[in-house]
């Protein structure tokens, strides 16, 4: 998540250079060939032009409105999350009693119990970021060229440097962590781990018979707003949809400059023989520069061509981008620094050692991962 307020000019020219590149050869070559061989039937009526241009619009807007609807309910989800997990928590800190169980039971060993059931919820939230911060082929912030050199120059994604079985370890005993690591999918594993225990301090006298069915219901919430993640995460924006968005926008670049040379080519013979009436006149010294101007004003199919393809093929790739909110993009949700603050307040909750409490995760550059 990039959180100043604006990105830098800068930035967005240098995201974008390559495709730059692309509209200027695109913009260049006919107007060579309109100028400098003089194919001047080598244009288009503007009016099919627009049209596509219309289209193209209504479907980017589409597109990016769809995108912009996953990337929200993503952060949704994640809200979720961090309510559940301090409600969670509650639960743990006042259900869970000495009394209601063996009365030699130590008070630390009672805090223990607790603190092995907040452990194993944030080893549940760091299966689940692991398996969302997961590469799936549809995504293309490491298959886009752009992305892929945005991301390596400026942040670090600790899910694809640090392994899953390294990252659980503060979190899980040895037999629960290998009990997870050879299941298909972690998280769910880890909800089984803790519905186990929870009957077992259940069964024990620990939990009073109603608050373990409280308990329970949260961990059916949990199980919900993981399997709303799974479906964002294994479930793409349409095929088609992007496919045809992408198609279309580049067929509006490459036939934009074809429309444009013949409006920009009238315009400077208009300049041009507006300014045979002031031939008769003396030259102030800028008659024949603008003039000059009028007779190659074709030229500026170039920068203006370039300029409305930017904007079409940026708008595309902003929602393109967009697509996939948990892949691990500058503007994803930040879901590992949320879960860095979750276990940092659920920690606090239940007294833990704060020197064994991690530090918040600090931004890379102005985003939080």
């Amino acid at each position: 998540m990039y959180t100043r307020r604006n990105y830098t000019v800068k930035s967005m020219l240098l995201w974008t250079r390559r495709s730059i590149y692309i509209f200027i050869i695109l913009s260049t070559i006919p107007v060579l060939l309109y100028t400098v061989l003089r194919w001047y039937w080598l244009h288009l009526p503007w009016l099919p032009i627009g049209l596509v241009g219309t289209a193209v619009a209504f479907i980017t807007g589409f597109k990016n409105n769809t995108s912009y609807s996953r990337l929200w309910e993503a952060r949704k989800i994640w809200g979720g999350i961090v309510n559940t997990s301090r409600s969670f928590t509650i639960m743990v800190n006042d259900f869970i009693d000495v009394k209601e169980g063996n009365a030699s039971i130590t008070k630390k060993e009672l805090a223990d119990i607790k603190k092995r059931l907040i452990m194993r919820h944030i080893g549940w939230m760091t299966s689940l970021r692991y398996a969302l911060r997961s590469q799936k082929p549809w995504e293309l912030s490491y298959v886009n060229k752009a992305d892929r050199e945005y991301i390596d120059s400026r942040i670090k994604v600790s899910e694809h440097t640090i392994p899953l079985e390294e990252a659980l370890a503060p979190y899980l005993s040895d037999a629960e962590k290998k009990y997870v690591l050879n299941k298909k999918n972690r998280q769910t594993a880890c909800i089984n781990l803790q519905s186990k225990d929870l009957k077992t301090l259940k069964d024990n006298g620990f939990i009073w018979k109603f608050s373990y069915l409280e308990m329970e219901r949260t961990l059916v919430q949990l199980y919900d707003l993981q399997g709303k993640a799974e479906r964002i995460k294994n479930f793409p924006y349409p095929r088609q949809f992007a496919t045809l968005n992408r198609f279309f926008v580049w067929i509006f670049i490459f036939f934009l400059p074809y429309g444009m040379m013949c409006e920009f080519d009238k315009i400077g013979k208009n300049v041009v023989a507006f300014m045979e009436q002031f031939k008769p006149y003396p030259d102030v010294g800028y008659h024949h520069l603008i003039e000059l101007i009028g007779i190659h004003f074709v030229w500026f199919t170039i920068p203006f061509s370039v300029i409305i393809a930017w904007i079409f093929h940026t708008m595309e790739r902003i929602g393109e981008t967009s697509e996939n909110p948990f892949e691990g993009n500058t503007n994803d949700v930040p879901i590992t620094t949320m879960a860095r603050d979750i276990e940092i307040d659920i920690r606090q909750m239940i007294g833990d050692d704060e020197n064994e409490i991690p530090a918040p995760i600090p931004e890379q550059d102005h985003i939080q991962m």
